[in-house]
C-alpha cells in the first residue's frame, strides 16, 4: 500500500477537516461549539479554507491512496506562534463576530493551559487522523515520518505533540516512533459542548 503524501489545498476541505477534527474532538467542541452557532467542524472548515494560521490548509499534509484523502496532520515551528495566534483570533471573530468570539477566545486559551502552545525551538505535530477503516496499517506513522522530515528541514531539532490519556493506541504509536512522555496536565475544563481529558506533552529529537 504506497500512500502519496503532499501539502494540502483549500479544495481539500471536505475530507481533511473530519479528520482534523477527529484528533481532538473533546478540545475542539468544547472551544469552537455553540449550543445556537456554529460547530468546530464549521469553524474548522472556515479557518481551512482561509487558508492562514494553525488550522489553515496551508499549515496541513494530506496522505492519499488512489486519489482519496485517507489522512491529515499538521507540522510547525513555535516561531510561528504569534503569527497564528493573530490569525486565529481574525478567524474566530470573523466566525462568531465580537460578543460569542470573546467567549471562543477565553476558552481557546483555558485549552491552551492544558495543551500548551510549542516553545520557539520546537516543532509541533498535530491534527492528525487517518480515516477510522485504515487505521492500524502503518498510514499514521508514515504521516509522522513525513512531517518530521519536514521539521528537520527547517533545522529543528526537537519536535513535540500532545495526546488526550483517552487515547492510548496514540500514544503507544508515538512512543514506537521515539517520542516519551515528559509532563502530563490534569483538565478540570467542561461545559455543555464536551470534556475536556487531561493530555500528556510528548517529545524526540528529529
Amino acid at each position: 500500500m504506497k500512500i502519496a503524501f503532499r501539502s494540502a489545498v483549500a479544495a481539500d476541505v471536505e475530507a481533511a477537516v473530519p479528520l482534523i477534527y477527529s484528533s481532538g474532538p473533546a478540545a475542539f467542541d468544547y472551544v469552537f461549539t455553540l449550543d445556537s452557532g456554529p460547530t468546530a467542524e464549521d469553524f474548522l472548515r472556515r479557518s481551512f479554507l482561509d487558508g492562514a494560521g494553525e488550522f489553515g490548509w496551508r499549515n496541513h499534509v494530506v496522505g492519499e491512496l488512489d486519489g482519496r484523502i485517507v489522512a491529515a496532520g499538521a507540522g510547525w515551528s513555535g516561531e510561528m506562534g504569534f503569527r497564528f495566534m493573530i490569525a486565529g483570533a481574525r478567524q474566530i471573530l470573523g466566525c462568531y463576530g465580537p460578543i460569542a468570539g470573546a467567549g471562543v477566545i477565553g476558552r481557546a486559551l483555558r485549552v491552551e493551559a492544558i495543551v500548551p502552545p510549542p516553545s520557539r525551538t520546537r516543532f509541533v505535530v498535530a491534527h492528525l487522523g487517518v480515516r477510522p477503516e485504515m487505521r492500524g496499517q502503518g498510514i499514521g506513522q508514515g504521516l509522522i515520518e513525513h512531517l518530521l522530515d519536514r521539521g528537520r528541514r527547517r533545522g529543528v531539532e526537537i519536535a513535540t505533540l500532545d495526546v488526550a490519556v483517552t487515547n492510548p493506541r496514540g500514544q503507544a504509536l508515538y512512543e514506537r516512533l521515539g517520542f516519551v512522555v515528559t509532563g502530563e496536565r490534569r483538565s478540570r475544563l467542561s461545559n455543555a459542548s464536551a470534556t475536556v481529558p487531561d493530555h500528556r506533552h510528548m517529545e524526540r529529537p528529529i
